[in-house]
């Protein structure tokens, strides 16, 4: 499964593009998650990381096809 990350999470997985071996054709996102946090454990420490499937924000039972382009999104601050 490709995954795009940004921001803090661009940092904390040290690429823009990651490459992460799902087992199963669906998962849903809090399984993601957690096979995510267990990889990049400093994941973790952000407030929150919303995930985006197919360029719409997910929750956490949405179903995730490996084929799906999926995104981690770290909180965001401007001004």
């Amino acid at each position: 499964m490709k995954i795009h990350a940004f921001g803090a999470a661009k940092d904390i997985t040290g690429s823009s593009l990651i490459d992460f071996p799902v087992e199963e054709t669906f998962v849903k996102v809090k399984d993601l998650k957690s096979l995510l946090y267990a990889k990049y454990p400093d994941l973790t420490n952000l407030p929150s990381l919303a995930i985006s499937v197919n360029l719409f924000y997910a929750s956490e039972d949405t179903m995730v096809n490996k084929h799906d382009e999926v995104a981690l999104i770290p909180p965001v601050s401007g001004g």
